[in-house]
């Protein structure tokens, strides 16, 4: 299993973010990143010694790191 995680808890594991989704091992661009990736939002939650970090504190990627919409 990546980053050592075992796979009942990762099938429990969801984001904390109110459009939370199911997390993949990995990030898009690195499989074999430790990091947790939401499949709904996209954002990435780090995983270091083996225990994710599931802070939205501590999330990168996903709607935050998107620009703002200008809407009119």
């Amino acid at each position: 299993m990546p980053l050592g995680l075992d796979p009942d808890l990762l099938d429990i594991l969801a984001c904390p973010a109110p459009d939370h989704g199911e997390l993949r091992p990995g990030t898009p661009d690195d499989p074999d990143a430790a990091a947790l990736t939401c499949t709904a939002c996209d954002r990435r939650y780090p995983v270091t010694d083996g225990i994710p970090v599931l802070l939205l504190s501590e999330a990168s990627g996903g709607p935050a790191a998107e620009p703002n919409d200008q809407r009119g």
